[in-house]
């Protein structure tokens, strides 16, 4: 499988009179975000727009309110989402109601906040690529996720290099070396054991070979 291989498979799922919404899941540090940037940005080429990117980051809860919770200290696990947010997005983007464009929220990195309407969906766009870990984890909300979703890709790499990838990217966003390291190899890779139980629900095993390469920080 090549990456030109997935790109004419994310075009298919595209058909006159409905939109589809492709999901793209692994573990932190797989290579999900590169590879569904890549996706929309060479589907979408230089012609008119008419496929977005929603990110699951945006249904993250707040700090304030995971301090509220007492989970601020796993940050990333399934319950400091909005799982059922997430999902009615993904049921109102399918159902396309009345051609309005329809704001997601995004998710800013620096400040590792959600933020609200940040992404607009516009009745143009006939597939929409949304991406993070949980897609097809079955428990509590987030099994009202995968029923939305017309194919989901699973990313699949060599373990040294996701964990290689995903404390790089912390140390890229304010943490110093050793406190990102206890993060990837503790609140991470739990997460990141969680999320390799739900790969057999995959429509699709994306290998490392045919994800592109991250961008370097």
């Amino acid at each position: 499988m090549t990456f030109d291989d997935l790109l004419k498979r994310a075009a298919a799922l595209a058909r006159p009179g409905r939109r589809a919404i492709l999901g793209i899941t692994g573990s932190p540090g797989a290579g999900k975000t590169t590879l569904a940037e890549h996706v929309v940005r060479k589907l979408n080429d230089d012609g008119p727009p008419w496929v977005a990117h929603v990110p699951m980051d945006g249904f993250h809860l707040a700090d304030a309110e995971l301090d509220r919770l007492g989970r601020r200290d796993r940050k990333g696990a399934p319950d400091t989402f909005d799982a059922a947010g997430y999902a009615a997005l993904l049921r109102r983007l399918r159902a396309e109601e009345n051609g309005e464009i329809v704001y997601a929220p995004g998710f800013e990195r620096v400040l590792e906040q959600p933020l609200a309407g940040a992404l607009p969906v516009p009745p143009t766009a006939r597939l929409v690529v949304t991406e993070g870990n949980y897609l097809l984890l079955e428990t509590g909300a987030w099994a009202r996720v995968r029923p939305q979703l017309d194919e989901v890709w699973f990313c699949e790499i060599d373990e040294a290099e996701r964990v290689r990838r995903l404390v790089a990217r912390h140390e890229e966003f304010g943490k110093d070396h050793a406190t990102a390291v206890a993060w990837v190899l503790g609140t991470d890779q739990r997460n990141a054991d969680l999320v390799t139980t739900t790969r057999d629900r995959a429509d699709v095993v994306v290998p490392n070979t045919a994800l592109p390469a991250p961008p370097v920080p």
